[in-house]
This record gives C-alpha cells, structure tokens and sequence, in this order.
C-alpha cells in the first residue's frame, strides 16, 4: 500500500479523482488500515489526534475518510487536481503520505 520514501514521507500509488465536495477522502476502511500500519505505536495502538496528511504535486492537505469512496482511491478538490498535474482522472497516480511526526509538524504550522 505505502513505503517508507524519505525521512517525512511514505509512498504510494492511489487512483486519484476529483472529490465531491471541498476536502480529501479516501475509503473509510483504507484510512483505518493506514493508520493502524503506519502511524500506530509499539503497543499497536494509532494516533487519532492528528489527521492523515498526503502530498500530491506541491499541495498538503488533510486526508478523511468516506465509506462511498472506492478502496485504493483518493478523492481530491479540483485546485489539488490541477496543483498535482492530474490529467485524465481517476489515473494511478503517485503520493505522499507525510509521516506521523511530520504529519503533526505540518498540522501545527497551518501547512494544512
């Protein structure tokens, strides 16, 4: 799903589309996932406190989660859309998954 990239970020492959509404989301289940192999502690319990936060072209953004998004999918606002350089949407696309601690920098700096 997501490899480990760089020291702030995890890699991945998602089929990117445009969002419905003004936030990034993804499968609800798929966020769960995520956030239980990624972001969880050595006592397997996951940080809930912070929000997932992808990178996609030179956009951060918040990532939630919706039950009504198909798995593997990650639906974006058009501005991220063409920020990305998405074309022909949905197209498996590259993106970032910021790291936990990275993740809650970029939270507490307003990048997000």
């Amino acid at each position: 799903m997501f490899e480990a990239f760089s020291s702030g970020y995890y890699l991945g492959r998602l089929y990117v589309q445009p969002a419905s509404d003004e936030r990034a989301v993804i499968n609800s289940e798929h966020l769960e996932r995520v956030n239980e192999q990624l972001y969880a502690d050595g006592d397997a319990l996951a940080r809930v406190d912070h929000p997932l936060v992808m990178k996609l072209g030179g956009a951060h953004f918040p990532v939630h989660g919706e039950t009504d998004v198909p798995e593997r999918t990650l639906a974006v606002p058009e501005p991220v859309l063409d920020a990305g350089d998405v074309e022909n949407p949905p197209t498996l696309t590259e993106v970032l998954l910021a790291k936990a601690d990275h993740a809650r920098r970029l939270v507490n700096i307003g990048a997000v």
